[in-house]
């Protein structure tokens, strides 16, 4: 859906004073976090993304600042932003819950992650990001490379390969051995849910 459709055009000219902004900002702050924590479910996210939305308003101020339809248009923005950080908790997930998945071997450990839903909390903290990044950096550079375009970059299997010039068939195999050898660094390193609340 494009965000400016139900925005008229003002003409063009000086930029209003940034209290003007401010203003406008006040008034729909409460009904951008509001929808956004409705999706979301965490306050200090739906801040984020009421932030972001406001960010783009200050772009499209000329415009919205006379426009009846302007609080459409923010809480449309407020809910694809939150959707949008949905999907990448989504994928981000996916890739936490498949570390213990059986490639054919018995050395793959499996790692025990908490629910996704109090997960996430820790993930996105300083010192649990620092942990994984730790991790990920012991995996040699075919294996790595491909798991982080896959599951953080969000690149499908063939775009990697096409990108990294190797096979289709290489890639989801250097995937699933980097899923493997990245749980055995963290079963090592005391991956359980205790470690990683501490």
């Amino acid at each position: 859906m494009n965000d400016e459709s139900t925005v008229q055009n003002q003409p063009s000219g000086l930029g209003p004073p940034e209290e003007d902004f401010t203003t406008f900002m006040r008034k729909y702050q409460d009904m951008v976090f509001t929808t956004s924590a409705r999706l979301v479910r965490n306050d200090a996210q739906a801040e984020d993304i009421s932030q972001e939305v406001f960010i783009k308003a200050h772009e499209h101020y000329e415009m919205l600042s006379k426009s009846p339809s302007a609080g459409g248009w923010l809480k449309t923005v407020a809910t694809n932003l939150s959707l949008n950080h949905l999907q990448r908790y989504r994928k981000r997930w996916k890739f936490f819950s498949e570390f213990g998945r059986d490639d054919g071997s018995e050395e793959a450990p499996a790692v025990d992650f908490a629910a996704p839903d109090t997960f996430f909390e820790e993930v996105d903290s300083d010192e649990r990001r620092a942990w994984v990044e730790e991790a990920l950096s012991k995996l040699p550079d075919h294996q790595r490379v491909p798991l982080v375009l896959y599951h953080f970059d969000e690149i499908p299997y063939d775009e990697i390969a096409r990108r990294l010039g190797v096979s289709l068939a290489k890639v989801k195999t250097d995937i699933l051995r980097a899923r493997a050898a990245l749980a055995k660094i963290l079963s090592r390193g005391g991956a359980s849910l205790e470690a990683l609340n501490t």
